[in-house]
């Protein structure tokens, strides 16, 4: 590497530099409040932990994604964490240990082999909530809005909200019976939509059989007229299948009823997660953007690897592409410029107003910086032997 090249940082990774990293901080802030006005608690979780937990209870989806490292004292194999829902999970289970309820919220950067999406980059900034010791809708139903409320302090101007029940997949699947490698051909068309290859690999399949059932579904996705369709397709199924097809209608006619202002929609294809999820899962989307703006669901086995099983509901989102789509505004008062003077009566104000106040100390060798380009709207004078505010020229 030439000394030309030193300033280079890898693809997928960025310097977050003025005013950017200040909205970022204010809306990481602003997440976390609201999440802890919820009842929600803070943990911050390592960097790094050993494979074996990261991957805990995710059917290695997160492996592709995940850096690894050897731990120099042992010997082990280690991640840089990759998502932190899995590190609340063992904080719950192991940590932790209570009983009852127990909500913890998180913020933190996670690092990506390779990014998710253009607003990503390889080093997403990380927040989410996660519910444990609960298996109702309203817990459910706490998520999904806390969710939508962190999105509303995002300044998201519009919001679509996509909801699927991984159980109709795991039921026809399951009832299915095909052999491995046909399942994941069927697993892999429909995680990316692909309708034509779905007709090949289950055009054969009668009518009322769950492999055309599955066709049938793929084609469905929409408003409420979604879901009426997918009960039609799948009448006369398995109690499993009625009972998501029934909550999604109830999650759905609560979401109408609570956040009329969001679009809810369902999408049958839906299998992000599909080895971590157990039950009802979640998108949010805004309009223009492909990808999901925030994700969840439920996962109610995860815990068992830790040796304690316990229902769990969580949602998570990426600050840094919330600041790029959001339409917040930053509240931000200016500061005061104050001179390189050593007057000791000038260290006493300058200490009173930073209670309060920015104020930036210009330095004896500092010439050459503007005060205004620097926020500064204010500055110290003196006037008959007392210092005093007053407005920049």
């Amino acid at each position: 590497m030439t000394v030309s090249d030193r300033w280079l940082l890898p693809d997928g990774v960025e310097d977050i530099l003025p005013p950017l990293a200040g909205r970022i901080e204010s809306l990481r802030r602003d997440v976390m409040d609201t999440c802890q006005r919820w009842g929600y608690q803070l943990v911050i979780p390592p960097l790094i932990e050993y494979l074996e937990s990261l991957f805990t209870g995710t059917g290695n989806d997160l492996e592709l994604q995940t850096f690894k490292l050897t731990d120099q004292l042992t010997g082990r194999m280690m991640g840089v964490r990759a998502d932190m829902t899995p590190q609340a999970a063992r904080i719950d289970a192991h940590t932790l240990g209570q009983e009852g309820i127990t909500r913890l919220c998180y913020a933190g950067h996670v690092l990506h082999t390779r990014p998710r999406h253009m607003l990503t980059g390889r080093t997403p900034i990380q927040a989410g909530c996660e519910l444990f010791g609960s298996e109702s809708e309203a817990a459910d139903m706490e998520v999904i809005s806390l969710m939508l409320e962190t999105l509303r302090v995002s300044g998201l101007p519009r919001i679509h909200l996509d909801l699927a029940h991984v159980s109709i997949y795991q039921g026809l699947i399951g009832e299915a019976d095909f052999d491995r490698d046909t399942e994941a051909a069927i697993f892999d068309a429909m995680a990316r939509k692909s309708v034509p290859e779905l007709d090949e690999l289950l055009g054969d399949c009668p009518a009322g059989t769950p492999g055309a059932r599955l066709r049938e579904l793929a084609r469905v996705s929409g408003g409420p007229e979604a879901l009426a369709e997918a009960r039609r397709i799948l009448q006369g199924g398995s109690e499993a299948l009625d009972a998501a097809l029934e909550k999604l209608g109830r999650v759905c006619d609560m979401l109408a009823r609570d956040f009329p202002e969001v679009s809810v929609g369902f999408d049958f294809c839906e299998l992000r997660g599909y080895n971590y999820h157990t039950g009802l899962v979640f998108a949010a989307y805004v309009p223009g953007h492909g990808d999901a703006v925030a994700k969840g669901g439920r996962y109610d086995a995860i815990g068992s690897d830790f040796g304690r099983a316990r229902p769990a509901t969580g949602f998570s989102l990426d600050i840094r592409a919330l600041v790029a789509l959001g339409e917040r505004v930053q509240k931000r008062s200016g500061a005061v410029w104050a001179p390189a003077d050593e007057d000791a009566a000038l260290e006493g104000v300058i200490a009173g107003l930073r209670l309060t106040e920015t104020v930036i100390r210009a330095l004896p060798d500092d010439e050459k910086t503007d005060p205004a380009a620097l926020g500064c709207d204010r500055k110290l004078v003196k006037q008959d032997g007392q210092w005093v505010v007053e407005k920049l020229a």
